[in-house]
Parts: structure tokens; sequence; C-alpha cells
């Protein structure tokens, strides 16, 4: 049977640290579906986006799992050729000297920068593929141009670039337009736009109603470490359901494809 799930997970327990964020958690995803995983600080978005990438597990007990595109396990290397998870602040971690160029080369060994037997690995068809995504992102004028001399919304299209590398079908943003001016909030958005409306599989985790495009159909609300909403944007982005999630009296309203929520005083 073909696979049609991107995300399935059912009965995990997930803990950071001593502290336990998910209990029993059942959640599907499917493939070609654009998400938006929303929800107050501390709800466990960051916990679940971790468990996407790999990065913590859940308990192990019978009859429970994370599959991603039907498998439980992965090599790194192969997950990234499928899922390409796109930091809010992963630029910070490179040396601010390294060019565009060399941060979207180094997506290709998951690396931070380019350093030590790197360097002798890479190929000509790689630095190719990368001045293409240099190309398709408006970055080529950027591109020998090092981190430091670089507004935030410029290095957060370099990251972009650099998960793009491996074209995944799959891309998740984390606070995508966290930190960015107005004009580089759009532009970002336009990029993820973009991407979308070409077919790649688009997941946002955050916290703000205006980084949600258009193109998203289905918003998860978490709360308190589980799902409190799931379904079409249109029935869980409403006035009722986040003043009941965040406690508090909110209006939503719709502007071209947009929501924005605002206080109801």
């Amino acid at each position: 049977m073909p696979i049609t799930d991107l995300l399935e997970i059912k009965n995990a327990t997930l803990w950071r640290g001593s502290t336990r964020v998910f209990y029993n958690l059942t959640l599907k995803i499917k493939k070609n579906e654009c998400v938006a995983i929303l929800g107050p600080n501390g709800s466990g978005k960051t916990t679940l986006l971790k468990a996407i990438n790999r990065e913590i597990y859940p308990v192990q007990k019978q009859h429970s799992y994370i599959k991603i595109l039907g498998k439980n396990n992965w090599n790194i290397w192969d997950l990234r050729k499928n899922i390409g998870v796109v930091s809010n602040d992963l630029h910070q971690n490179y040396n601010k000297n390294w060019t565009g160029l060399e941060v979207i080369i180094s997506g290709f060994y998951s690396s931070i920068g380019i350093h030590g037997n790197i360097s002798k690995l890479i190929t000509k068809n790689q630095i190719n593929l990368a001045k293409k995504k240099l190309n398709e992102l408006g970055l080529e004028k950027l591109k020998n141009k090092p981190l430091s001399k670089m507004s935030t919304g410029q290095q957060r299209r370099f990251i972009l670039a650099r998960a793009l590398v491996h074209d995944p079908k799959t891309l998740i943003f984390d606070e995508p337009t966290s930190g960015l001016d107005f004009s580089a909030c759009f532009d970002y958005l336009k990029h993820i736009r973009k991407l979308s409306q070409s077919g790649y599989n688009i997941i946002i985790v955050t916290h703000h109603l205006n980084e949600i495009p258009p193109e998203i159909t289905r918003v998860i609300l978490l709360k308190n470490g589980a799902i409190a909403a799931d379904g079409k944007k249109i029935d869980v982005l409403t006035s009722k359901v986040l003043s009941q999630i965040y406690e508090i009296p909110i209006c939503v309203t719709n502007l071209n494809g947009y929501y924005m929520a605002y206080p109801d005083s």
C-alpha cells in the first residue's frame, strides 16, 4: 500500500529533561498537507518539533511509536532528504565570517559551516546546486557576503536555502518570522507561499497567527502538552476557540487569507 502519512504518532509519551510534556499523544499529518502547529509558550510545540526531527524520542512502550513516512527508524542523513527543518536561530551558530554560499553548502553535510575534512568533500555539482538555490531565493548578489554584513532577514533566507539543497518534500518552519521587521517578514512569507504553491509540504510551528499564510489548510492547537483543537483553519482560528485556549477574550479577523487576533475589550 502507498504511504499516505507524513507523520504518525501513536500513544507517545515525551519528556524534556525531568518534565513530561506529552502523555499518550496521538496525531497524524498526511503527505502534501499544509499545517500550522499553534499554541502558547510551554504548550509543547518545541518538544513536538524535536520529536519529528529525531532530537528526542518517546518512552519505549507497547503500541507506541513515532513514524515518519511509515518508518520508525531513520538515518539522520536520509531524514534530511525528506524533511528540511528551518530554524529561526540557526544562523546565530555560524561564524559570522562565513559567506552565504558556504552556509548553503554546509547543508549537504548538516554541519555548521565548512571546516576540517568537509572542505575536501565538496563537489562541483554541490556548488552548482547551491548556486541554483541562491537564484531561486534572490540571493545571488549576496553569495560572497559574510553573515556579519547581512540583515537578519537575509541570514534567514540563507538558512532556508541550506535546507533546500536536499530538495526535501517537506519543510518545517520554526517561528519563521521571529525577530524580523515588516519588510523582511512579508518577504520571507512570500517565499514560504511560493514553496507551498510549488508543491512543498509546509508545516509551520508558531505562536503568532500572522505567521500562518493562506496556503495553510489545517491548524493543530496545543495547550499544556495536549491537542486542544485540530481541524480546518476556518474552524479552529475562531474567536471562541482561541479565547478558550488562551483564557482571555480574543477577537479574530481574516483578511485576504491571513488571520489576526486582538483583544476583545
